[in-house]
């Protein structure tokens, strides 16, 4: 019998099979990014010490009143520069970016690139 495997499913088994091969550190977190129909997530992550640098997403109100759609290219624009803002703040110019499984395409492109144009080199 031959089962079906579900595309959130298949996107987290690409996603382990990325996160073998990079990691983040204090000097160089990891850029994260989640993507659901709804909103745009990124993350900056310290691995070895397993904590949360800095954080962005469309889901916050000066995001949310500012944006047409939070789900969309643009929402997710505006979250890679709000993390790369955030990012600079913290002394952090270098990242490693994780796209979580997604393709490198549409909104996680439009975030990556956006963070990119505001100052983060990965």
């Amino acid at each position: 019998m031959i089962l079906k495997r579900s595309r959130t499913y298949m996107r987290r088994i690409r996603h382990k099979r990325i996160r073998k091969k990079i990691s983040g550190s204090a000097e160089v977190p990891r850029l994260s990014v989640f993507k659901s129909h709804r909103y745009v997530y990124a993350q900056l992550i310290d691995d070895e010490a397993g904590h949360t640098l800095a954080s962005a997403s469309s889901l916050e109100r000066e995001l949310r009143e500012s944006l047409k759609s939070t789900g969309n290219v643009e929402a997710a624009a505006a979250v890679g520069r709000l993390i790369a803002e955030r990012a600079l703040k913290l002394g952090i110019k270098r990242v490693v970016f994780d796209r979580g499984g997604f393709k490198y395409h549409g909104s996680v492109k439009a975030l990556a690139e956006a963070a990119r144009s505001a100052g983060l080199e990965f």
